[in-house]
């Protein structure tokens, strides 16, 4: 069996410190990469991946010659002339070049470099992407920033126009969180949602989703007003507004259902869920069926619903897409699935009593109880 090497082994390993090395002496012969590459290496094994883009960026700025606007230049020198002879296979990029970006935000987030380091980090998210970096100039120059999305949202290479959604959503994961408004990139949306790039809608989308949580009568408006615009292909919209409405359609909210075309009234029936097995241990499959009849011809979006409590008393839910289909009257349409139950790095499987609930257009049905115990 092949083990999967943890990624930050694999995004800034030794090999690619070294390469970081040899291109920044290539442009810059006094900078010092055998003395770097020690001191990186030095810390690197015990670092996890956002102490290894620190540290890394720490040492260019120890061994880099020069300071400053100066020091910028010769990162952005140091570059490959593409991405791709650079090595650049998806949209996200290189994690090589990871610790550049880094080194815009912790070395250049000043009012007199503001201009470079910003156009300098719509050249760097070509090579990885640097929505990070970019949140830490949100927080301290947020109308100066927000004027460079604005551009970055026009601009001609899609990685760059995607950086002005993905800098800007309210609740990016595992980012310093922005004190604008969580609607203040509206109208980089409206730049952005009928773009040629899937990178970039896929980043609209997720951008609607966060704000979604804490607006979700304001996204609907909008993603009526994109749907009433006729500007997208209809299956470039249907991604957007059901990735933007996900999580409102895990919980039910009927407004989100019949915007899709889900009638939350639509006349559906329900056989009784069956378990094949109702005692199960973490890493034991969850195996159910039922059977949805309709009397009508009707869109349906079936999800299924999995409650259990955790280890303190406190309710836990957790909601899973299955289907969507047609349902046809006078024929059955098959609902199963074999679900792993496992615990994951954030959320460990208590022992005790669970059930599991289908929904349907956001409408629950009865549900079947079963236990976990312990292995």
């Amino acid at each position: 069996m092949t083990v999967k090497a943890p990624l930050k082994e694999t995004a800034l390993s030794a090999d690619r410190i070294v390469r970081i090395g040899h291109e920044v002496q290539s442009t810059c012969p006094e900078f010092d990469a055998d003395g770097f590459v020690r001191e990186v290496m030095a810390d690197l094994p015990r670092l996890e991946l956002k102490d290894r883009i620190a540290r890394t960026s720490q040492a260019l700025h120890t061994h880099l010659p020069v300071t400053s606007t100066e020091a910028l230049d010769v990162l952005l020198r140091s570059l490959p002339p593409t991405p791709e002879a650079a090595g650049v296979t998806n949209d996200f990029g290189l994690h090589i070049y990871s610790p550049h970006s880094d080194y815009v935000a912790r070395y250049l987030r000043a009012g007199e470099h503001l201009d470079r380091a910003l156009d300098a980090l719509a050249r760097l998210t070509r090579y990885f992407s640097a929505e990070l970096a970019a949140r830490h100039f949100l927080v301290d120059f947020p109308d100066e920033t927000m004027k460079a999305v604005d551009a970055w949202a026009r601009d001609e290479d899609y990685r760059t126009r995607r950086l002005a959604s993905e800098a800007t959503r309210p609740l990016l994961p595992c980012a310093p969180r922005i004190s604008l408004p969580d609607d203040v990139a509206l109208p980089v949306l409206e730049q952005l949602y009928g773009d040629s790039s899937t990178y970039v809608r896929t980043s609209v989308a997720n951008h609607l989703h966060d704000l979604s949580v804490t607006q979700p009568d304001l996204v609907l408006a909008t993603l009526r007003r994109w749907k009433d615009s006729g500007l997208v292909p209809d299956k470039h919209f249907a991604f957007i507004a059901r990735q933007a409405l996900r999580s409102r359609l895990k919980k039910g909210w009927p407004s989100a259902y019949a915007f899709l075309g889900y009638a939350p009234d639509a006349p559906v029936e329900l056989t009784p869920l069956v378990l094949k097995r109702t005692e199960l241990v973490d890493g034991d499959t969850l195996s159910f069926s039922a059977t949805l009849t309709t009397t009508a011809p009707v869109p349906v979006h079936v999800m299924f619903v999995i409650s259990s409590t955790t280890r303190t008393g406190k309710p836990r839910e957790k909601v899973y897409f299955l289907l969507r289909s047609t349902g046809k009257p006078g024929e059955k349409l098959p609902l199963a699935k074999d679900h792993m139950l496992r615990s994951t790095a954030t959320v460990k499987l208590t022992p005790g009593a669970y059930s599991i609930a289908l929904q349907v257009n956001g409408r629950r049905f009865p549900e079947a109880t079963f236990r976990v115990r312990e292995a």
